[in-house]
């Protein structure tokens, strides 16, 4: 892929990925959601654009041309599964942690009393 990048439209995508993040991610945490959640969106993407391109190339693909397809699609599916989950985690994460914690129920309050002191005879 990067033989075929321009190098003009690599800088534009690298500086419209940086203000992406710089303008959503407020903390480290976020940073790492939305850059995992884009490698999970990439791993899903490539095994289309390895189909389109064989597809491009020719009639019917041979047998190495289907070998790279069914490497694209096993380990990009596996690839993108992965970096969704995590990024999903990461988002969980930060949700929790910019949510404001709720104060303890009535049944933790309870049961941290000290039990009543028996008086002695």
């Amino acid at each position: 892929m990067w033989e075929q990048a321009n190098p003009i439209w690599t800088g534009i995508f690298a500086v419209g990925a940086s203000t992406f993040l710089w303008r959503q991610a407020r903390s480290i945490g976020a940073v790492w959601a939305w850059t995992t959640m884009a490698l999970g969106i990439e791993s899903m993407v490539w095994p289309i654009v390895t189909m389109i391109q064989i597809r491009m190339g020719g009639s019917q693909p041979t047998e190495e041309q289907m070998g790279t397809i069914l490497n694209a699609v096993l380990f990009g599916l596996f690839s993108s599964v992965f970096w969704v989950t995590f990024a999903f985690g990461l988002f969980k994460r930060e949700r929790e942690r910019s949510a404001p914690s709720s104060p303890p129920s009535n049944r933790e309050s309870t049961s941290a009393r000290s039990p009543k002191k028996r008086r002695g005879r």
